[in-house]
């Protein structure tokens, strides 16, 4: 018996021994918390250095095209792909100035062999990922005919292209015209696209009655093609094989030039209205 309210020794043992036994749960509770969280921690600081994001400059003519692919690269890998349209000579000029992109697809041969012999890609890289068709085309229908007469007629106001010098499609639209004995003539009436795509929409939009395009830009898989066109022979202009070229030596920059090469991205490709290899 205990005298008073003294603790007795068994009182004094038990109080310590729950004391510490408490101590112990929470101890290794504790432990598999932190256990826990450490896990997951590496879970997710894995997963976010295995995703990469990569900058691409892309052609105009190749918008749709590139954003089916990029999507499709995404999906497979988990990597991020940003994509920065515009034409092949104001991206040339871009990376000439230090513009961050790591892969740059061009709508000619000409500027990614110049990055290359300037040092600003690397060496062997390069590769050709499509062949363009250039088409005059009207959203009316009936209004150009399977020989592009149109043009000698002249029965319009204004006739869009790209800017010869800064776009491919520009260029060859500029070749035709020429081959025709109609680029003198013409001056009054053509309206100029920065790009390509600026040049489609001039025309789509109804600011120009007919204009040349990239084929791929009228042709949508599984739909007839809206108005009328011209499929311009390739006797008429030199031919728009479009190259790309890897600007940073990167893991996921070359994995994506390899997914372009492969099956399934030719198919996309070929899809779009371009020839590839």
């Amino acid at each position: 018996m205990r005298a008073g309210n003294d603790p007795s020794l068994y009182d004094i043992l038990v109080s310590y021994y729950i004391e510490h036994e408490i101590q112990l749960i929470y101890s290794v509770e504790n432990e598999m918390v932190l256990r826990l969280l450490i896990i997951w921690m590496l879970m997710l600081f894995s997963t976010q250095s295995l995703a990469a994001e990569i900058r691409v400059a892309v052609a105009s003519n190749f918008t749709r095209a590139m954003t089916n692919l990029a999507q499709q690269f995404e999906a497979n890998t988990g990597h991020k792909v940003k994509l920065v349209f515009g034409s092949t000579g104001k991206h040339y000029a871009q990376i000439r100035n230090g513009a961050p992109f790591d892969v740059f697809f061009s709508a000619d041969m000409k500027r990614p062999k110049l990055l290359e012999e300037e040092g600003l890609a690397v060496p062997g890289s390069r590769f050709s990922y499509a062949l363009g068709k250039l088409v005059l085309w009207s959203p009316k229908a009936g209004y150009i005919d399977s020989e592009g007469k149109v043009l000698s007629e002249g029965n319009f106001y204004h006739l869009a292209i790209a800017n010869p010098k800064l776009a491919p499609y520009g260029r060859a639209a500029k070749e035709v015209l020429q081959s025709r004995g109609l680029w003198s003539g013409m001056k009054g009436k053509i309206v100029r696209g920065e790009n390509i795509g600026q040049a489609f929409q001039f025309v789509n939009s109804g600011n120009a009655e007919l204009g040349f395009v990239a084929y791929s830009q009228i042709k949508q898989s599984g739909q007839p093609i809206i108005g009328s066109y011209w499929e311009v022979p390739q006797a008429l202009y030199a031919p728009i094989v479009q190259q790309a070229v890897l600007l940073k030596d990167n893991e996921t920059a070359r994995s994506f030039l390899v997914y372009i090469k492969g099956k399934e991205a030719l198919m996309i490709i070929n899809d779009h209205g371009y020839k590839t290899r």
